[in-house]
């Protein structure tokens, strides 16, 4: 299934997981530490419903990656930033749907931003098989670079651990984005140095 097929076919969790990993792998533009969306992970392994809730976890985040002014950030931050922006006070319905399907083009977005091997003002819905015709390879990621080719399959596997194994597969979920959020931390890195 495409990376569209499968968003469109997640349940709540499974979509709030996508966009959450999403956004975590991206933290490193808002100057985020490792564990700063831990509170938002911890609501979605939470089936007893005792913990803190997305919204107020959601809250304690913001307030933690509140950035300056958006005045002079390049685009991948804003990016970033409106993905955190857009994330809804509550863990259902069609708002976190719209949350995680635009945090998937953001991302991929981003990463096509930062990679210099890439053509960035392609769209990334080509990228998540939204239009590919019958006659196109069936592996999204051939022909996109390294870093793209590797956040379009994390994507994937998010979705494809959210649904085949429910609260089980955050764990793996985690692991994925932590991974991704490694590598877009030292191509920042890198890109800083450049600048500098």
């Amino acid at each position: 299934m495409s990376l569209v097929e499968l968003i469109a076919r997640a349940d709540a969790r499974g979509l709030a997981g996508s966009g959450l990993a999403c956004l975590d792998r991206c933290v490193p533009l808002l100057d985020g530490g490792d564990e700063v969306l831990r509170p938002l992970w911890a609501t979605l392994a939470d089936d007893a419903g005792d913990g803190p809730d997305w919204g107020q976890a959601l809250a304690q985040v913001r307030d933690k990656l509140a950035g300056p002014d958006a005045d002079g950030e390049d685009e991948a931050v804003l990016l970033a930033r409106r993905m955190l922006a857009a994330a809804p006070a509550e863990c259902s319905g069609a708002a976190i749907r719209a949350w995680a399907d635009a945090c998937s083009v953001a991302s991929l977005r981003i990463h096509r931003l930062l990679d210099p091997a890439t053509d960035a003002a392609t769209e990334a819905d080509d990228v998540r098989g939204e239009d590919r015709p019958q006659d196109r390879p069936q592996d999204p990621a051939e022909g996109l670079s390294p870093l793209v080719a590797a956040e379009l399959r994390r994507q994937v596997t998010v979705l494809e651990v959210l649904a085949g194994h429910g609260p089980a597969g955050l764990r793996r979920a985690l692991e994925v984005s932590t991974e991704g959020r490694r590598v877009l931390r030292a191509v920042v890195s890198r890109r800083a140095r450049g600048r500098g």
